[in-house]
């Protein structure tokens, strides 16, 4: 387990490679799950759990790390399957989502895969758990499905995704321009929470699921026009999306010459410190932790008032 957690600190030169590294881990069963080391602060056996009054029931309970208090929630049930019985010899992956730390208890913890965006792809269509997924890759002849932890985290504490009132009477944008713009993003839930939080600026949006998708789009558009940004002057995007993450995406537009001047707000679940630097090494405009409607708003505002 010790070499897992030492190599956590040491992967943020894959970051703008398009490339990722996954933790595999299991719930119930032989299904492989994997997530994005990035998000993974910490991996390690359970320890005692506390019980509280009136928490969720998929939130096995709280867990006292580093003087900190931390949910601890049962992947396994989140998402459908059958509740995770016994902690003793499980583990927790304690990460960082949207602005927030939580524990998921999983049952076993493998090793760190080292993939490219390219071999990640968009979940089959279906119903029961793979409405969790966000993404699947094969790794060794197996199927590894990555849960959209997002929209578990929302069934479990929903996020507030309206603008507040002192933020919206501050912003200068012409709603009567009904700007066109793109909101791009591999998890249905994140791409909804944008959408409601901006709905007052009156914006015709555009959607997609990936980098790819949305790059596709864009070549569309720039067949009938020279400067893309007219039609669409601004997107906002995550940065890690199957087959082409965000930082990919910002720099495949700004070698574009008919799409270079479109404005990019990269807006992602991604913490770390690393994230300014490649703000600035693609091209990005501007960068947002995900999720805080007022600051996703005010930098709306700011680009499309410019």
């Amino acid at each position: 387990m010790s070499s897992i957690l030492d190599s956590v600190n040491k992967r943020t030169q894959l970051v703008g490679q398009n490339r990722l590294e996954l933790l595999l881990f299991r719930l119930n069963g032989r299904q492989r799950f994997g997530i994005n080391v990035f998000k993974v602060k910490e991996v390690l056996q359970c320890p005692p759990l506390t019980t509280l009054p009136k928490l969720n029931r998929f939130v096995k309970g709280v867990a006292h790390i580093r003087g900190a208090t931390i949910s601890v929630i049962d992947l396994s049930a989140a998402t459908g399957g059958r509740p995770l019985t016994s902690t003793e010899n499980c583990f927790i992956i304690i990460s960082e989502y949207n602005r927030s730390v939580q524990g998921f208890l999983v049952s076993s913890v493998e090793r760190i895969i080292n993939m490219n965006w390219e071999a990640i792809m968009p979940p089959p269509q279906g119903s029961g758990r793979s409405s969790y997924l966000t993404a699947v890759t094969e790794i060794e002849g197996e199927l590894v499905e990555i849960l959209d932890v997002e929209k578990i985290l929302d069934e479990i504490s929903p996020v507030k995704t309206s603008i507040s009132k002192e933020v919206n009477e501050t912003l200068t944008i012409d709603r009567d321009q009904h700007y066109h713009i793109m909101v791009i993003d591999d998890s249905t839930v994140a791409r909804k929470q944008i959408i409601r939080s901006l709905e007052s600026l009156n914006l015709q949006i555009d959607t997609a699921k990936d980098g790819k998708e949305a790059l596709l789009k864009l070549k569309s558009i720039a067949t009938e026009m020279d400067d893309v940004s007219v039609e669409i002057p601004l997107i906002i995007s995550d940065i890690e999306m199957p087959e082409m993450d965000g930082y990919t995406l910002t720099a495949e537009i700004r070698d574009d010459p008919k799409l270079k001047n479109i404005k990019v707000v990269l807006h992602t679940s991604l913490s770390g410190v690393f994230n300014q630097a490649m703000v600035e090494k693609v091209g990005a405009n501007d960068f947002i932790a995900k999720f805080n409607p007022d600051e996703l708003a005010a930098a709306v505002n700011k680009h499309l008032s410019l």
